[in-house]
């Protein structure tokens, strides 16, 4: 089968935004092609054979040979299984008024299996048509309602309205009885709707899918096992909320009415060869490219002298001349801080500063403490002396710790019992320093045994019992003379024991003995460690205590912030605060903070993109590396946290793609793309049409009906010769087309401050 071609690599690219976009590091290749013509049209065929014998006296003639054949296609009626995917999706709901809707067929070759009557080769014969709510008369609530009959019945006139012209002779013996589904299509809504045949040419193509990190620029064979043709409608839904019907119409029957043909008064039916149904909701004119664009500058407006902050901190006027006071509070602010209400342990009510986990700097460096840990809430009260407030943070950090860990029962099961097994692995531990010298695993193995029962279970065997009997004897002598071991004098000035306590945190300092220890208690550590971990990723953190502030994050912003892991070492602190009775109880929580690092950065996305474009497609970047975040939640119904393991740089926010559609962007204008050299790729500056709008490239409305519907071709306004203009041509072909309708999904990037 010969396939005309024009290859056309495309590439998801940005279509808005000013920074740069880190790499792609993947390449999906796809192919557009303009039609696949079939060696032989579907229909019967009869093929003669003559032969004659040369070189005789008289030439003799062998009998003549004639041999029938048939070649099949669908024409009334096509399956499920050839149907690929539909767009707008059946029953889905959403706002659709700048797409035009499509159906993907996994026969490349159907829309020209048969040829259109007085019509060119490339012409398909079905189209896809878009009707609203209130144009076909059988199914005035668009919800998918078709007339089911015999193809005899059909062509009998058996339903009201025009049948196609189709002559018996062309039907094959099974397609007399065969059922189909139809619909009555007014005269003056198929005038408004109805393609022409050259448009009918441009809105159907074939597309090759390519793996990812295909060779660009290379031009292989057609993959045929890759091919699907694609169907585009010429009508857009409308922008006001209701129902839609898409049907796939087979035209055949009907050549004469799109050639200019007035259709008759009745009406004409049509074959619907495949039909689905979908809401649109009202456009409000705001779509994602908008909501995006609006976070990225300073109120939405695209020349705003005024770099938008996006540091999560309160916006302030600051004063002209500071005191040293002011001065405080300002650094306060900056930092991601506010103010809040105060009660001290005296009864007074005062104000203090509190600032969450989340900083808009990195948090100023604490003073080194004799000690790493925190053991109570009033410890980490930090005092600003010149704004005469103290600074609450890790003290609410603390308490917030230890509140979740009180209001957490099988976490504080969980932290009794290790510190249970921990105190008695540490006794014997101390008791036999000489495991710490073994491996890890060895030790822990032996810690984990009852030794003085082992030591008495080995005396039993060994020599048979000569050992336990000869201690025995022993014992007895001794007792019966009344002797006793003497008591250890110690002389004056030696160095008495240690204290266990002393001992202990001398010991259990030592990453070899703390590496014996934790392997011993495994068991009852493991999930301690595990719901500090959750803690450390803010998981159980409530809202208000990351954002004590709402106007630190107002409606339609993006805010990026650090983690201050000092803020979540006090709250870690405060969880394994609870429970401790004794100086070894606090050493042993120092095992316990041995997990993972809390996360470094983070980005907070308050928007209407949350609610509305859930599958937003958000990706952080370290240069041009991504990182994958390692939380990401929805916080009520409005807001994205996102939560990094290092500190990132830039952060993109991308369109979901639900593949390749066509129509329009949020401005109503398309992105020129490359038809040559690089083909597929967005021209620079390179928006269409200028001025935006596209209502000048739609048919006029006649009768009330037809609104929407694109002119392609044909007339003065039509949209095919302004847009091959605008790339030096004087025609572009359907493919080419489909290239320049693509809605690729809209990218933006944000750098971090």
């Amino acid at each position: 089968m010969a396939v005309d071609a024009v290859p056309a690599d495309v590439r998801t690219e940005p279509l808005k935004g000013d920074a740069a976009v880190p790499a792609v590091r993947a390449t999906h290749r796809t192919r557009f092609f303009d039609h696949k013509i079939p060696s032989l049209y579907a229909g019967r065929y009869e093929i003669t054979t003559r032969q004659t014998v040369a070189g005789q006296p008289t030439e003799a003639a062998l009998p003549e040979q004639r041999r029938r054949f048939e070649v099949r296609g669908a024409r009334f009626v096509i399956e499920g299984t050839e149907v690929h995917a539909c767009y707008p999706i059946p029953g889905g709901v959403g706002v659709y008024s700048q797409l035009l809707p499509h159906i993907t067929l996994d026969t490349p070759g159907l829309p020209w299996n048969r040829p259109l009557a007085g019509q060119p080769a490339p012409v398909p014969w079905m189209a896809l048509c878009v009707f609203r709510e209130g144009e076909l008369p059988d199914d005035p609530d668009a919800i998918g309602h078709v007339d089911r009959c015999t193809v005899d019945e059909l062509r009998a006139g058996a339903l009201t309205g025009r049948p196609p012209a189709i002559t018996p002779e062309s039907l094959f013996p099974d397609e007399h009885d065969l059922t189909c589904q139809s619909i009555l299509v007014p005269a003056a809504l198929f005038r408004a709707v109805a393609p022409t045949p050259t448009e009918m040419g441009l809105l159907a193509h074939i597309r090759e899918g390519g793996p990812p990190d295909a060779q660009r620029g290379s031009d292989p064979p057609p993959d045929e096992s890759a091919l699907n043709a694609v169907v585009v409608a010429n009508r857009f839904p409308s922008r006001q909320a209701g129902m839609h019907v898409a049907h796939l119409l087979s035209l055949d029957g009907h050549e004469a009415y799109l050639n200019g043909q007035a259709p008759p008064q009745e009406g004409l039916r049509v074959v619907s060869l495949w039909s689905w149904v979908f809401e649109t909701l009202e456009d409000t004119t705001i779509g994602f490219g908008d909501l995006v664009h609006y976070l990225a500058t300073e109120g939405g407006e695209v020349d705003s002298p005024h770099v938008p902050d996006l540091l999560l901190r309160r916006r302030y006027d600051a004063p002209a001349s500071p005191d040293p006071g002011q001065r405080d509070v300002a650094r306060v602010l900056d930092g991601g801080g506010t103010a809040l209400p105060q009660r001290l342990e005296s009864g007074e009510r005062t104000v203090a500063f509190y600032r969450g986990p989340l900083t808009a700097e990195p948090a100023p460096a604490l003073p080194a403490p004799e000690r790493a840990r925190l053991d109570s809430a009033g410890e980490a009260l930090i005092y600003h002396q010149r704004a005469g407030v103290f600074d609450t943070s890790y003290a609410a950090a603390f308490t917030l710790g230890r509140t979740l860990a009180l209001a957490d029962a099988e976490f504080r099961a969980h932290l009794l019992g290790y510190r249970k097994a921990a105190r008695s692995a540490a006794r014997r531990l101390l008791t036999h320093p000489r495991l710490a010298g073994r491996a890890a695993r060895d030790a822990a193995a032996v810690l984990g045994v009852n030794l003085p029962r082992r030591a008495f279970d080995q005396l039993l065997v060994d020599g048979d019992g000569i050992r336990v009997r000869r201690a025995m004897a022993g014992a007895g002598a001794a007792v019966a003379a009344g002797r006793r071991r003497p008591p250890v004098r110690h002389a004056r000035g030696a160095a008495r024991a240690r204290p266990f306590a002393e001992l202990a945190r001398q010991r259990l300092g030592d990453p070899e003995v703390a590496d014996v220890l934790r392997g011993a208690v495994a068991a009852e550590l493991d999930p301690v460690v595990a719901w500090l971990d959750r803690l450390r990723r803010l998981e159980m953190v409530p809202f208000g205590h990351l954002v004590p502030d709402e106007a630190m994050l107002p409606e339609e912003s993006l805010r990026f912030c650090y983690v201050d892991a000092g803020w979540v070492r006090a709250a870690v602190d405060g969880a394994l605060s609870v429970g401790v009775g004794h100086t070894l109880d606090s050493e042993l929580n120092d095992l316990a903070t041995a997990g993972a690092a809390p996360p470094g950065s983070g980005v907070l996305i308050r928007s209407t993109l949350v609610p509305n474009w859930p599958k937003t497609v958000i990706t952080g970047y370290r240069g041009a590396a991504p990182v994958e975040p390692v939380r990401r939640i929805v916080v009520g119904t409005d807001i994205w946290l996102l939560l990094f393991p290092g500190l990132i740089d830039a952060l993109t926010l991308a369109e979901p793609p639900q593949g390749l559609h066509f129509g329009l962007g949020d401005l109503e204008t398309i992105q020129l793309r490359h038809l040559t050299g690089d083909i597929g790729s967005p021209v620079e500056d390179g928006d269409f049409p200028d001025p935006p709008g596209f209502d000048r490239f739609l048919r006029p409305i006649t009768g009330g009906v037809g609104d929407g519907v694109l002119s392609l071709a044909g007339s003065d306004g039509s949209l095919l010769p302004e847009l091959a203009a605008a790339h030096g041509l004087s025609t572009l072909a359907s493919c080419q087309f489909a290239l320049q309708m693509i809605k690729a999904p809209q990218l933006q990037t944000f750098e971090r401050p």
